[in-house]
């Protein structure tokens, strides 16, 4: 179903900000596979000139580095584009209680640069990365899109602002948006360096260099712990939809299912035995539990099932195995 999709995107230009990300980066390398013409746009504030070296040279991707905090870059960005996927944002709930000025610049005023300039040069439709974050409080499983609670982290605050803003630019503008709320996407490219590093790709680089990783709290927290593929499918279902009915929605972007961090630190110790055997007697350490961190997280994918199509093509244990190999090689 994903390569009639794609062909809707022949001859179309797509704009991905936040390029040389994590997310961005795996979709930038997706679609230029595929033959479809990409601009990029990042200042490398938290994406690596590594992540798209070997894209640059290729005939359908241009490349800008800009910064979406300025408006002229994003209106410079955003000429003859068709589709924007806006990954660009600072991400980590901990940064954001540290330095929670620089996350609302990037999150929010960034994010409405994007909308302006995307309004202003007749984009077609505006494909955001929102943010299981959003549901904040609220103690219901699995989560439903329209049933939110408060936010716990100025993180969180910018993230369900920028599902506010998408709307009223719908109503205002007529601007069609669609956002993605990603819950705890993992996958290759994921950076595992830096004091915000995702616990995935943290723990694994921790075992591989023998290292006990460090849990936070008793290790009962779970999450939808969604692979990258997964997401990489509903950026593509969202810019290719024809159902008027799904445009102007969120989205859980996840695979429906959760696990706890315990069970995935175990689970990587397992997968990286295979290589090297002595990680399987690494102890698993535990610490305090950190601020502003949702207990549980566990998504309903119904909507998505139902309005785009969005069937996963990895559970979490097929994701894991994938990313641990990956990270064996590259790391």
């Amino acid at each position: 179903m994903i390569k009639e999709k794609i062909e809707k995107l022949k001859g179309k230009t797509i704009l991905i900000t936040g390029v040389a990300g994590f997310i961005g980066s795996n979709l930038c390398e997706f679609l230029l596979n595929h033959d479809i013409t990409v601009k990029g746009l990042d200042n490398f504030a938290t994406g690596h000139l590594s992540n798209i070296q070997n894209l640059k040279g290729h005939k359908n991707f241009e490349f800008l580095e800009a910064d979406i905090c300025s408006l002229k870059d994003c209106q410079i960005a955003c000429q003859g584009v068709d589709f924007v996927l806006h990954q660009a944002a600072l991400g980590s709930v901990p940064r954001s209680i540290e330095d929670p000025i620089r996350t609302n610049n990037a999150n929010i005023s960034g994010f409405l640069n994007m909308l302006v300039a995307s309004k202003d040069q007749g984009v077609q439709r505006f494909v955001y990365a929102a943010s299981s974050s959003t549901y904040g409080d609220s103690k219901s499983l699995p989560k439903v899109e329209q049933n939110i609670g408060k936010p716990l982290s100025p993180y969180a605050i910018t993230k369900y602002v920028n599902e506010l803003y998408a709307e009223n630019f719908k109503l205002i503008y007529n601007l069609d948006s669609i956002g993605l709320r990603y819950f705890n996407v993992f996958g290759r490219k994921q950076d595992p360096n830096g004091a915000y590093a995702a616990v995935i790709p943290k723990f694994v680089i921790q075992l591989m260099k023998h290292q006990s990783p460090v849990i936070n709290g008793d290790g009962t927290f779970s999450r939808d712990f969604t692979y990258i593929d997964n997401v990489i499918q509903m950026n593509i279902l969202a810019i290719t939809t024809d159902n008027n009915d799904a445009l102007n929605q969120v989205y859980n972007t996840a695979v429906g299912d959760r696990t706890t961090i315990l069970e995935m630190a175990h689970l990587l110790k397992t997968y990286l035995s295979a290589f090297d055997s002595k990680i399987a007697d690494i102890e698993i350490k535990h610490g305090p539990n950190r601020k502003g961190d949702v207990p549980h997280s566990l998504a309903s994918i119904e909507k998505a099932e139902k309005r785009l199509g969005y069937k996963p093509t990895h559970e979490f244990k097929e994701g894991l195995k994938e990313a641990v190999n990956w990270y064996w090689k590259h790391y």
